[in-house]
C-alpha cells in the first residue's frame, strides 16, 4: 500500500509539473511537515474578494482549514462533539460515500452502463407522481436513525427552524424528505418542482434540503479534516512517524472546494445565499464579511427601472425591470429583482463567521451562473497563469431553476460540467499524501453527487442526467403523469395537431423543417388576409425560418430575444395595421418581455413551447378575431413537450397513431 502511494504521489507531482525529487524525500524524512505544525501558514487565509483576486494563486487551500475547524465547533458546539452520530448516520452516509474503493471493473461498468430504473415509489405530495431508482430501493427503509447523518447543532436549528418541535411533523415534512434523498448521495433529477415565482412552497422547501445537504456535507469535510490534524499533531509531538500516519489519513480533495450550486439569476442567487445564511446556527454567524457587498451587488439598485436586453459573450444579459411592470405576476416575480445572468461568489466558513467573495481556493462553496464560471474558464485558458482548478474537487453539485438555465444557453451548461473534476494543473499546497485515492486516480466523477433541479424536463436535461452524471451511488428522478393545459384556452379555437415523421433525434430539426417548407408555408405565401404568427420555441428554429422567409421574399417581420428595441416596436405597429403579414415570434422573447401583440389571426406553432403556460397564452392571443385558427407541428421525439400540453394519455396515443392529423376544439 506504502508502494503504491508514493507511485501515485511521484505521478501526481509529475502531472502538476513538479518534479522535484527533494520534496518527496523530504516528506518522507520530516514527519512533523504534515501542514499543521507551522502557525504562519496554517494561519494563513485569503482576504482577498473574488473578483480582485490574482486568478492561478497557489495559496493552500488547506493550509488554513486547520484553524478554521478548529473553531468551526468551539465552546458552543460542544454538544455535537459529544453526542455526534457518526457511528449511525455518518459513517453510514457520508464517510461510506467517500471512503468506498471503486475496482476498475465498477468504473468500466457504470461508463458501459444504460442506466435502468428497477423501482418506483409514490411521491407523497404529489398523487400523479412516482420516483424511479436504481439499484435497490431505500425510500422505504427505516433504519432507526433520527437525524440520517445530519450534525446535530444543524438538525436542531433547522427543526426550529421549521416550527418542528413536534418531531413527528418535521419528519413527515417535504423538506426534511427530500434531504433524506440527498442524503444518500445518489445523483437527482426533480423536473417537476414548483418555482417561486408560480407562488410554489415546495420551492422553498427543497431549497431548505439541498443547502442544508450543502452545509452538513461542507462541516462533516472539515470535521474529519480537524480530526486527523489532531491525530498528526499529538504524534508530532511525541516525535512519531507522521508520515506513515498521514499516509493512511486520506481525507483531502486536490482543492478545498467541496460544492458548487449553479443558478441563473443574480436575484434567485441572492434568495439562496440569504437563506443559506439562515440556516446555519446563530453561534457559527456572528459574524458576515462583505454582506452589505452582496445584498448592494445581487439586489435592486435604485436607479433601475427598464429592461435591458443584449447579446454579451454569448448569453442573455437581462436587467431589473419596473417595479410598476404590467407583466403578469410570474414574470415580475421572476425579473423583479436583479436579472444579470453572470455572477460567481465564493463562500468561506470560519471561527463563528461567514465570509462572502472569499477567494476560491479558500471557499468551501461557490454559488455561480453557468455563464459566470464559462467566462472565468475561458480567461484562465487564454492566459497560461491562470487556472480553474478549483473545480477539481467538487463533491456535491446542484443545478436549481435549470428550467431558467434553459432559456439561457445550455451549451453553458455542459461545458461547466466537462470541466468539474479535472486532474488540476498545479498543487495548490496541498498535502498530495493525504489525496484520497480516488482522485488520484482521476476517479472523482463517479464519486460527485449531482442534484438537477427543473419545473420542466427537456431531453438536454435528460441526457445531461443519463450521460454525464455517473455518480457509483446510482440515480433517482421524479417521473409523472400530466393532465394537460387545454382547459386554460379561454377561446373555441380549432387546434390542428400535424405529425411529421423523423427517423432519430438527430434529423428531427431538418425533418420538422422540410416539413415547413414543403406542406406548410404554400398554403400562406399567397395568402392575402395576413395576421400570421409563426411561433419558435428556440433561437436556431427563429434563424432557420428567418433565412427562408426572406429567400422566399415573403412579407414578414420579427420579434425575438435579440431584436433591436426600435425593431421591436416597429414590428409589432407593421404587424398589426397588416402592413407586414407574418410575424416570427420565439418563445425566449415571450418568456424575457411577454409581449402584447396585436392582429393575430392565423397562430402556427412550428414548435412547440418547453414551458407549458406559454401554450394558452400564445393561443389566447388568437381573442381579437372571429374562426381563428391554430397549427401545430410535432414528431414523437417532442412527446416531452406533448405530453405537458395535451396531457400523458393523449400525448402517447397521439406519437404512436396510425394517424398523423389530431384535432382539438
Amino acid at each position: 500500500m506504502v508502494g503504491v502511494r508514493d507511485s501515485s504521489y511521484e505521478e501526481l507531482l509529475i502531472k502538476l509539473g513538479s518534479s522535484n525529487k527533494s520534496t518527496l524525500k523530504r516528506k518522507r524524512e520530516e514527519p512533523g511537515d504534515n501542514n499543521i505544525g507551522n502557525e504562519e501558514d496554517d494561519c494563513m487565509t485569503c482576504d482577498v474578494s473574488e473578483k480582485d483576486h490574482v486568478e492561478g494563486s497557489t495559496l493552500s487551500s488547506y493550509k488554513d482549514i486547520q484553524e478554521d475547524v478548529l473553531h468551526m465547533e468551539g465552546e458552543d458546539d460542544l454538544e455535537d462533539t459529544q453526542t455526534d452520530i457518526e457511528s449511525v448516520g455518518a459513517k453510514s452516509y457520508f464517510r461510506r460515500h467517500l471512503e468506498y474503493s471503486l475496482s476498475e471493473a465498477e468504473i468500466s461498468k457504470i461508463k458501459m452502463t444504460k442506466w435502468k430504473f428497477h423501482w418506483a415509489v409514490p411521491a407523497l405530495d404529489k398523487p400523479s407522481s412516482k420516483w424511479l431508482g436504481t439499484d435497490q430501493c431505500f425510500l422505504k427503509v427505516d433504519d432507526g436513525n433520527v437525524a440520517h447523518g445530519l450534525k446535530p447543532q444543524l438538525y436542531r436549528h433547522w427543526q426550529e427552524m421549521c416550527n418542528g418541535s413536534a418531531s413527528v411533523d418535521f419528519h413527515s415534512s417535504r423538506q426534511w424528505r427530500f434531504f433524506l434523498l440527498c442524503s444518500g448521495y445518489r445523483d437527482i433529477l426533480h423536473p417537476d418542482k414548483k418555482p417561486f415565482y408560480l407562488k410554489g412552497k415546495e420551492d422553498s422547501d427543497i431549497m431548505d434540503a439541498y443547502l442544508m445537504h450543502s452545509l452538513n456535507h461542507t462541516f462533516r469535510t472539515r470535521d474529519l479534516v480537524t480530526k486527523d490534524n489532531a491525530k498528526l499533531a499529538k504524534l508530532s509531538e511525541n516525535n512519531g512517524d507522521t508520515a506513515a500516519i498521514s499516509a493512511g489519513l486520506l481525507d483531502h480533495g486536490f482543492t478545498r472546494p467541496k460544492v458548487l450550486i449553479l443558478l441563473p439569476l443574480r436575484s434567485i442567487a441572492l434568495r439562496v445565499v440569504k437563506r443559506l445564511i439562515e440556516l446555519i446556527p446563530p453561534s457559527l454567524r456572528v459574524n458576515i464579511e462583505f454582506k452589505d457587498r452582496f445584498f448592494e451587488e445581487f439586489g435592486i439598485a435604485q436607479n433601475e427601472d427598464q429592461t435591458a436586453f443584449s447579446a454579451e459573450n454569448g448569453h442573455q444579459h437581462c436587467e431589473v425591470m419596473s417595479r410598476s411592470s404590467s407583466k403578469p405576476a410570474d414574470h415580475q416575480a421572476l425579473f423583479g429583482g436583479n436579472s444579470d445572468d453572470h455572477f460567481r461568489v465564493g463562500i468561506k466558513f470560519t471561527r463563528k463567521s461567514i465570509k462572502l467573495y472569499s477567494d476560491f481556493y479558500s471557499s468551501d462553496i461557490i454559488v455561480a451562473s453557468p455563464i459566470g464560471l464559462v467566462t472565468k474558464i475561458e480567461e484562465a485558458k487564454k492566459e497560461k497563469e491562470k487556472d480553474f482548478d478549483f473545480l477539481s474537487s467538487i463533491e456535491v453539485l446542484i443545478v436549481d431553476h435549470a428550467d431558467v438555465i434553459a432559456m439561457q444557453n445550455w451549451d453553458h451548461m455542459n461545458f461547466v460540467f466537462k470541466q468539474i473534476n479535472q486532474i488540476p494543473s498545479k498543487q495548490h499546497g496541498t498535502d498530495i499524501m493525504r489525496i484520497r485515492k480516488w482522485y488520484l486516480d482521476g476517479h472523482a466523477q463517479f464519486y460527485r453527487q449531482t442534484i438537477l433541479l427543473s419545473c420542466f424536463l427537456t431531453p438536454e436535461m435528460n441526457a445531461l442526467f443519463s450521460k454525464i452524471c455517473l455518480n457509483y451511488e446510482g440515480k433517482v428522478k421524479l417521473v409523472r403523469e400530466y393532465k394537460g393545459i387545454l382547459q386554460k384556452i379561454l377561446l373555441q379555437v380549432r387546434q390542428v395537431y400535424e405529425r411529421f415523421d423523423a427517423t432519430s433525434a438527430i434529423d428531427i430539426e431538418d425533418a420538422r423543417f422540410d416539413y415547413f417548407v414543403q406542406k406548410v408555408f404554400p398554403k400562406i405565401k399567397d395568402s392575402l388576409e395576413g395576421g400570421i404568427m409563426i411561433f419558435t420555441s428556440s433561437y436556431f428554429d427563429f434563424v432557420r425560418v428567418r433565412n427562408f422567409l426572406k429567400s422566399q421574399k415573403a412579407s414578414f417581420c420579427m420579434l425575438g430575444e435579440y431584436t433591436e428595441e426600435s425593431d421591436k416596436s416597429r414590428s409589432r405597429l407593421w404587424f398589426f395595421e397588416g402592413k407586414r403579414k407574418i410575424m416570427l415570434y420565439t418563445e425566449r422573447a415571450h418568456f424575457y418581455f411577454r409581449y402584447k401583440i396585436r392582429g393575430v389571426k392565423k397562430l402556427i406553432i412550428y414548435s412547440l413551447p418547453e414551458r407549458k403556460e406559454f401554450y394558452p397564452e400564445i393561443v389566447n392571443k388568437l381573442g381579437e378575431v372571429d374562426n381563428g385558427s391554430c397549427l401545430v407541428l410535432f414528431s414523437r421525439f417532442d412527446s416531452y413537450k406533448l405530453e405537458r400540453i395535451v396531457g400523458t394519455p393523449a400525448s402517447k396515443k397521439m406519437v404512436s397513431s396510425m394517424k398523423n392529423t389530431f384535432v382539438f376544439s
